[in-house]
């Protein structure tokens, strides 16, 4: 692999999960981010969904962007990835029904979600199919955290518990993962209703934020290494 390879694939990682991150700076899948994230397990099988249908579709229109004219290209992607969230709905239908119940129509609607269809036309019809395995997944990935963190969140201040459905994805034993903050706990009703999923949205893009200025700042105030003088050079 050569240095200009390793450059390209960590720009695409750190784009992902960070410096370009879907939830945090683009600020797409809004309309999801704010219904689902009511509990981490809701957040978790959403990102999962998203994940899946997000480098599936992605991957497969980077293979067969030569042969899609440039007329049809939007309708041609937009098939291409209805055909892939049909599945992953269908398998989730089958696999995870209690999961698929709660989360409903959000399923269908990734068909729609901004993420999906914008790396399609930004990345996917213009790059490799291994570079666009590399970008959807860091994207999903990155998507994905944004869901877990901010259903994390918002369970724990409202319910007072954590991984408390569990179950729905990981069998009856995972009822054993749940966290409770203790019993005398009454939670804030806010954090369960979309205001809350906006206020927490707005605190982690503070808090990115917030780490970006800092680091950006220390990079500028750490003093520059030298190399030492050797034989023969004037200071």
């Amino acid at each position: 692999m050569s240095n200009t390879d390793t450059t390209i694939y960590r720009k695409i990682i750190k784009d992902g999960l960070w410096h370009n991150n879907p939830g945090l700076v683009q600020l797409l899948g809004l309309c999801p981010l704010m219904a689902v994230t009511t509990n981490f397990i809701n957040g978790f099988g959403l990102g999962i969904a998203t994940l899946v249908a997000l480098v599936a579709s992605n991957v497969a229109i980077a293979i067969v962007r030569h042969w899609i004219r440039p007329e049809i290209r939007i309708p041609v992607f937009v098939l291409i990835i209805a055909a892939n969230v049909t599945l992953i709905e269908l398998l989730m239908n089958a696999y995870f029904h209690e999961l698929y119940n709660v989360l409903g129509l959000f399923i269908a609607l990734i068909v729609t979600n901004c993420i999906v269809i914008g790396r399609a036309e930004i990345f996917a019809s213009k790059n490799t199919p291994l570079h666009t395995l590399l970008d959807s997944t860091m994207m999903g990935l990155g998507f994905m955290l944004v869901l877990c963190v901010l259903g994390g969140l918002r369970e724990l201040i409202a319910q007072g518990t954590l991984f408390s459905q569990a179950h729905l994805m990981f069998g009856e034993s995972a009822k054993a993962l749940t966290l409770t903050l203790g019993a005398n706990y009454h939670g804030m009703l806010l954090a369960a209703l979309p205001p809350g999923a906006f206020i927490g949205l707005g605190f982690l893009v503070a808090l990115k934020n917030g780490i970006d200025t800092y680091l950006k700042q220390r990079s500028k105030t750490t003093p520059l290494k030298t190399a030492p003088l050797t034989t023969g050079e004037v200071a």
